[in-house]
């Protein structure tokens, strides 16, 4: 009898509750990424970002160059610093100004690209690959799930553009330049993602509740992110990282709300 007592409490999985939850889901994720399937799928997102910062530079390099030299001729204070560092025989400020902001532009625009493509093609991919090897027998309930998952990503990638090139303009006062980067891409990680990890097996109701629950972990988790994504290394594997971050974390959290849900016959 105490035998199978201590084989039933072996096989169950270890329940994490609580901010360990994101710790739990953060470790996973770096284990499901070494799989060689996971390190294969690093290619498509990095690839669709890759050409399509090619694109945009080819496209908007030059006439994105140009409409930010007239507007910092137009910036009194930029004309006269620049004006001054001329004059005692030093470089000129908008020639480097320019061109930064508009890598500052462009660049994450790209970044957003490759993170809808991870949303749209690489989360079904995690999705299966998880459901197979650690989370065997939660089943599916989504509803429309593929156009839901489609329309969400382009919604949050739209609003991420958007609200970087409202607010460039407050890069230019401290400590804006760390904040804004941070908030956005927790922004777009946390609401394109949570979205994502979930639609294909939680039902209408049940993403209600696992959303509302772990609001704050979801933001906690899209922070962390966020911050990674500082250091350009990190560019290559974020993509799917996040993807597997958020796949664990919500995929577990599904799987605890349905042992704790009670049927009244």
């Amino acid at each position: 009898m105490s035998d199978s007592r201590v084989v039933a409490n072996v096989s169950e999985p270890v329940r994490v509750t609580g901010m360990a939850s994101v710790g739990q889901a953060f470790r996973r994720a770096l284990v499901s990424q070494l799989h060689p399937k996971m390190l294969f799928a690093l290619f498509l997102p990095f690839i669709i970002a890759l050409l399509g910062g090619i694109v945009l530079l080819w496209a908007f390099w030059a006439p994105l160059t140009a409409w930010l030299s007239g507007e910092a001729a137009n910036w009194g204070v930029l004309a006269t610093v620049d004006q001054w560092m001329l004059g005692i025989g030093l470089f000129s400020l908008q020639a480097y100004l320019v061109p930064l902001l508009a890598i500052a532009i462009l660049l994450p625009l790209s970044g957003i690209l490759g993170l809808v493509i991870a949303a749209i093609f690489v989360m079904p991919l995690v999705l299966r690959h998880l459901e197979q090897r650690e989370y065997q027998g939660l089943t599916r309930q989504g509803q429309m799930s593929t156009a839901l998952g489609i329309w969400n990503a382009v919604w949050v990638g739209g609003l991420f553009a958007i609200g970087w090139l409202l607010t460039m303009p407050l890069w230019l006062f401290p400590p804006f330049p760390i904040l804004l980067p941070v908030f956005w891409w927790a922004f777009a990680f946390t609401r394109m993602l949570r979205v994502d990890a979930v639609i294909e097996h939680a039902s209408p109701v049940e993403r209600r509740i696992i959303w509302k629950r772990h609001n704050r972990k979801y933001w906690l988790m899209g922070f962390i992110l966020s911050l990674i994504n500082l250091f350009p290394p990190a560019w290559l594997v974020l993509p799917v990282f996040s993807a597997l971050v958020y796949a664990h974390f919500s995929l577990e959290a599904l799987r605890q709300l349905r042992q704790e849900t009670v049927i009244d016959v």
